[in-house]
């Protein structure tokens, strides 16, 4: 039995996912002639209230479109210390947008209105020009852990005096509407852009989507074709996308469910020091000095289990719907006796 918690990302489609990608209707998306295409980015709009959305290869890629959307050279982006935007892309603010990164403090990866007004700039020529505010929900490297929303509408409102734009990674944005019981227009109403991630939780194979205004989505597109980005009969995929919107999202759930029950195991075992608060699919706990992150993922692999180390003496589990009941039971079995 194979056993792979590294990543929501590792999930493959359904049969029913395959047949809908299939059976897609295509055309060539740079004429604009796709009508699976169209169709996934109308719904995401619809979902979110907004105008426009733009469907992309990536996360990374939506996330940098939008960065470019809102900064130019000698602005600065202002976001946690452990965002993906800053940590996992490849300096692609700097690279794409030539802007610089205020970086900032707060509990597992959440930053508050209060954080964000210190750390403003001021109107002064040795400064860059904050421009851009960027949240991510759910924080990866805060272990699943989701913004209220009470906290986005207060930031919302500094970004709004200070004439800041907001974005928003929402990667695993779906899990933390799920866990919350939030809305999603209501993040249409709050974000300028929004980047959702289509083959983590929601399990398409690949794809990702950049929501927004019409203008910003029509600017958007010309920043895509200049990073590479343009689809021919990309249906097929966009299928996927528009099966996981319509059939994937309440079952999320039970991922959550099953990184709280691992959570709960792990609280309670002689070699685990602390287990960061579960809230989605994302479960990440420390390990004291019986192991080194290396020593027990072996132990894991030995075992037919796949883990991710997330810094010292951290170790990461995703949980998704190729994470089955059967394979919930085992891995406990396996955690109980290492």
């Amino acid at each position: 039995m194979d056993i792979d918690l590294r990543s929501d990302t590792l999930t493959r489609p359904t049969p029913a996912m395959h047949e809908a990608m299939m059976s897609a209707k295509v055309g060539d998306d740079m004429f604009g002639e796709d009508p699976t295409v169209a169709a996934l980015e109308e719904k995401a709009a619809r979902m979110f209230g907004r105008d426009a959305a733009l469907y992309c290869a990536s996360g990374t890629m939506t996330n940098q479109i939008g960065i470019r959307l809102h900064c130019q050279i000698q602005d600065e982006v202002i976001c946690h210390k452990y965002s993906h935007i800053y940590l996992y892309e490849s300096g692609g603010i700097m690279a794409n947008a030539g802007a610089s990164v205020r970086l900032l403090e707060g509990d597992r990866g959440l930053i508050t209105a209060k954080d964000v007004e210190a750390a403003i700039q001021p109107d002064d020529i040795h400064s860059p020009v904050s421009r851009l505010v960027s949240l991510e929900n759910t924080m990866n490297k805060g272990g699943g852990s989701c913004y209220d929303m009470d906290e986005i509408w207060a930031i919302r409102e500094t970004c709004h005096e200070h004439g800041l734009a907001l974005h928003l990674d929402g990667a695993r944005l779906f899990n933390a509407l799920v866990a919350k019981g939030q809305n999603a227009k209501e993040y249409g109403e709050v974000f300028d852009t929004i980047s959702i991630c289509l083959s983590k939780g929601l399990g398409a194979p690949v794809g990702s989507l950049l929501i927004g205004g019409h203008d910003d989505i029509k600017r958007a597109r010309r920043i895509r074709k200049v990073m590479g980005g343009a689809w021919r009969q990309a249906g097929y995929i966009a299928a996927a996308g528009l099966y996981a919107l319509e059939h994937h999202i309440e079952r999320l759930v039970e991922d959550h469910n099953k990184a709280r029950e691992m959570a709960k195991v792990l609280q309670g075992l002689n070699y685990v020091e602390e287990v960061l608060p579960c809230e989605t699919n994302i479960l990440i706990f420390k390990l004291t000095d019986k192991y080194t992150n290396s020593a027990f993922l072996n132990k894991l692999a030995e075992n037919g289990i796949l883990a991710f180390g997330f810094g010292p003496q951290l170790i990461r589990f995703v949980t998704h719907y190729d994470f089955t009941d059967d394979h919930l039971t085992k891995t406990i079995e396996v955690l109980k006796k290492l």
